[in-house]
Formats: C-alpha cells, structure tokens, sequence
C-alpha cells in the first residue's frame, strides 16, 4: 500500500474503532498523564475528523497546556487555558493566539496518529506539519506520544527519509513504549 492508500485505509480503521472506545482511550490517556508526568506543558491537539478528543475533558497538568497553530513559518505551540477563546489559525483550526513556545517549554507531546509502527513510525494525516516540526533538532528531543486505538498499532508501512519516529503511543490498553524508549 502506498501512503494515500494506507491513510485512507488506516482512517477508516480509526473512524469505526473510534465509535466504540473514544471514551475509553481518552480516559486511558488521562490515567497516563499521571505517570508521564515531567516539567513543562503539555502539547495536545485539536481534534478533527475522527481524532481522539482529549480537550473535553482537558487534562490536568502542572506545568499547563498547549495548543499547536499553523501559521506560514510552520506548526508552532502556545499556551492555552480552558477558559481561553481559540480563533481559527492558517488551516482554519481553533487554536491559541499567543506567544510560540520553545521546545524547551514544553514537556510531553501528545499528537494524533492514523496507524503506528513497532519502531515508533507515525502515519499522520498527511500535511507534514508535525514532521516538520519534529525534524527540528529542539523538538526532536520532546518526548511526543501518539493517541489512536489499538487495533491501529503495530502496523508496518512505508515510511520517508524526514519521518521522525516517536517514542511510543497511548491507545485504549495503556502506554506503549517503542524499543525501549522512554521519558
């Protein structure tokens, strides 16, 4: 399969799985977040499509959260309360309008995934923003976790020379780290 074959496959496995566990996963990932915690924010994302919605609720975490934003230099993250208004970014997604934040800032990544590889390869939607990013030597050290169901994970495909591997996944059954990786 090459990857436009595999993310329309892949999406439509995480659309059906997603009907039935979004709960579950989200409450998994909110059980995690105790034992990831580190200094700094924690990056979420807002969800699209059939994405894991980790906003509602939005975690409890000490150092506080962050929220990416498209804008024509790349994905950059900025802080965000609850409570804060979001105006839609370049790609029209609500998102914080803030200061960016270093890579320094931020503590743990959680980012959303349409499959995952053994080694920790992420397929993504497509648009390379958080590739983009994550090839960044700064971001690269940021611990970054995918969220996706399990029936999504362990699957080998295609990846390219920029694909920047991650250090493990959250689905419904717990935290998976990938080789020996980990915070």
């Amino acid at each position: 399969m090459n990857k436009p074959q595999a993310r329309r496959h892949w999406r439509q496995q995480r659309r059906q799985a997603m009907d039935t566990i979004g709960l579950s996963l989200t409450e998994q990932v909110h059980a995690c977040l105790v034992e990831l915690h580190r200094p700094g924010q924690l990056g979420l994302f807002w969800p699209l499509g059939s994405e894991p919605d980790l906003l509602n609720p939005a975690p409890t975490w000490e150092g506080g959260l962050a929220l990416p934003r498209c804008d024509t230099g790349g994905l950059v993250y900025a802080s965000w309360r609850i409570d804060e208004p979001l105006s839609a970014d370049g790609c029209g997604i609500p998102a914080p309008q803030g200061p960016p934040l270093s890579a320094e800032a931020i503590g743990l990544l959680l980012i959303p995934a349409l499959a995952m590889s053994p080694a920790g390869q992420r397929l993504g939607s497509g648009g390379g923003w958080y590739d983009r990013l994550r090839v960044q030597s700064p971001w690269r050290q940021v611990p970054t976790l995918a969220v996706l169901p399990e029936c999504c994970c362990g699957i080998d495909f295609a990846c390219d020379p920029w694909d920047v591997p991650l250090q493990g996944w959250i689905s419904e059954s717990g935290l998976h780290w990938c080789h020996g990786a980990h915070c």
